[in-house]
């Protein structure tokens, strides 16, 4: 049976990376976290001290940053220069850093170009900010994911206290007023939703009611791809 292409976008914190991982394991298909190849490399650059905004700076390191994803019983995790930094790209340093990084078009074409080879055998479910638009134009099911912001704030909170993070539900409200900022005026592929995108607002939706809906679209899609209807 054919496989798809999934493209999962929206606002920081919308739990896209959650859905993406389920619909993933449910269809036995391969999820890449876009954001945290951005989160990774920015990583780098605080450790090496490089200024975000010094775009020249970053444009002559970046062929140091090497990300790449391993599997460990079953869960994905990001790995910079061979190095697991899953919750080190968590921290309040990064996420306040992150969309600086992201607007500068060498990291994205560097990113962007790893994301489409990826996705080049199909069978890919990705999120992030620009999938659809930009990485999977071609997806065959695109989904917008949005929540309200006192919602995404909370969520957010609690998933940083369970990994034992410390995290201030004030100070992450107003880091993603300001990622979502960023993230829809900057220059360079802005956070849209692509005209054949679906909208998912999650704000009252728990994980495993989120999770059937998608489910129906994308079984929908895989048997459009294959010929067949449900």
């Amino acid at each position: 049976m054919k496989k798809i292409n999934i493209a999962i976008d929206g606002y920081s914190s919308c739990g896209k990376s959650t859905l993406a991982k389920d619909i993933a394991k449910k269809l036995d298909y391969k999820y890449i976290d876009s954001g945290a190849m951005y989160r990774a490399a920015t990583l780098y650059f605080l450790d090496a001290d490089i200024d975000i905004q010094d775009h020249d700076a970053i444009t002559k390191q970046l062929n140091k940053v090497n990300i790449s994803f391993e599997y460990k019983d079953g869960k994905p995790f990001t790995c910079l220069n061979g190095i697991n930094v899953e919750n080190r790209i968590r921290e309040m340093r990064v996420a306040r850093a992150v969309s600086h990084l992201a607007i500068i078009s060498s990291v994205r074409n560097k990113l962007v170009t790893q994301q489409q080879a990826l996705g080049k055998e199909k069978g890919v479910v990705m999120d992030g900010r620009d999938i659809s638009t930009v990485v999977f134009p071609d997806a065959e099911l695109k989904i917008f994911v949005t929540a309200e912001i006192d919602i995404r704030a909370e969520r957010r909170t609690q998933e940083l206290l369970a990994k034992g993070i410390d995290a201030n539900l004030d100070d992450i409200r107003a880091n993603l007023r300001d990622r979502d900022y960023i993230d829809s005026t900057r220059e360079d592929s802005p956070l849209s939703q692509a005209d054949d995108a679906i909208l998912l607002d999650n704000s009252n939706l728990d994980r495993e009611s989120q999770l059937e809906k998608v489910l129906v679209w994308a079984q929908e899609k895989i048997h459009a791809a294959n010929g067949s209807s449900l």
